[in-house]
């Protein structure tokens, strides 16, 4: 028998197909089991009759639980419900099976691209709110800020427990006191940013609005510019213990962004130069420097270097320039 065995798993022959070989059942070969007449099939004259239901109902654009109702409702009772639908995905014509829609139809209207631009400031301010976090789960702080785009100058702020738009309000009434309204306000779709009552403020004082398109994150570049710098400045607490902590940190953060942080995208002056126009005795000064080092040390530069200066005019979403073609 062990050699038997070997010999089967040798030739990758079963035990079982061994011995129906060599004594083959007598009578016809064994019916398929799909085949086999069991009594809890139903009979091919009743499925005939469901086929021609669901089909009769698909012509009239229901759905098989309405053929199924529909028959059963006349006393006809011909399998289960879930045997109708197996019988429906047999059905090799399934043109006329109505189509059910799967999804929401996409009804948001497409919104223009913001674009807005400003040659000096007090022109366009950008305002956003973002969260500071306390140690207890779920509970942050909103800071609240106004920044200048063409300036980088942070003309209003606070810091709140929740987001609301009279408190927007009154920031913007504190900083168009001081400085004067923009021609524009830019900002995000947010709640606070898009309420009746602070558009009906700025409107008040001939404020143009304009918001973000909806997911779309590079709308609003430079508040999202002023908020990285800082979370990211070193010393940054990251948490809060109280809004009153936040208030004090964020109240010692903006006179010194204002008027001590070199900002790369002003050509290294602080905003408040660049607000007030101060920054261009200061660039005399760096040119002067400059200069002077390029005269005492030629052989370090190409060609005599140039002292960068602010952007004559900033602005979001504003179309790229092409360098003009020059013709031989």
């Amino acid at each position: 028998m062990s050699s038997q065995r070997q010999a089967l798993e040798l030739a990758g022959v079963s035990r079982s197909t061994w011995h129906y070989r060599q004594a083959p059942r007598e009578g016809p070969d064994p019916l398929h089991q799909a085949e086999r007449a069991y009594e809890c099939r139903i009979s091919p004259e009743d499925r005939d009759r469901i086929v021609e239901y669901i089909m009769l109902g698909w012509a009239q654009q229901v759905s098989v639980d309405h053929s199924f109702a529909t028959a059963w409702d006349a006393g006809v009772m011909l399998a289960s419900r879930r045997t109708w639908w197996r019988i429906a995905a047999e059905i090799e014509d399934q043109l006329l099976r109505p189509t059910i829609p799967t999804k929401r139809e996409n009804k948001r209207v497409r919104r223009e691209k913001p674009v807005v631009k400003a040659t000096g400031p007090c022109q366009v301010w950008s305002w956003d709110i973002t969260d500071v976090y306390s140690p207890w789960r779920k509970i942050v702080f909103k800071v609240y800020s106004v920044m200048d785009i063409f300036s980088r100058q942070i003309v209003g702020w606070r810091v709140e427990e929740r987001e609301a738009d009279h408190l927007a309000v009154e920031m913007f009434e504190i900083a168009i006191a001081r400085y004067g309204a923009p021609q524009v306000v830019h900002a995000d779709s947010g709640p606070a940013m898009k309420s009746h009552l602070l558009r009906e403020a700025l409107t008040a004082h001939g404020v143009e609005l304009s918001h973000n398109r909806p997911y779309v994150s590079n709308d609003n570049p430079f508040s999202e510019s002023g908020f990285r710098t800082m979370k990211y400045r070193p010393g940054y607490p990251r948490i809060f213990k109280t809004v009153e902590t936040a208030r004090t940190y964020i109240d010692d953060y903006v006179p010194w962004y204002n008027t001590k942080h070199k900002h790369s995208g002003i050509a290294l002056f602080s905003p408040s130069q660049v607000h007030d126009g101060s920054w261009k005795d200061v660039w005399k000064t760096r040119d002067h420097a400059l200069q002077h080092y390029y005269d005492k040390n030629p052989g370090r530069f190409r060609q005599r270097p140039t002292t960068p200066t602010p952007a004559d005019h900033v602005g979001i979403n504003l179309p790229e320039t092409k360098p003009a073609r020059i013709s031989a």
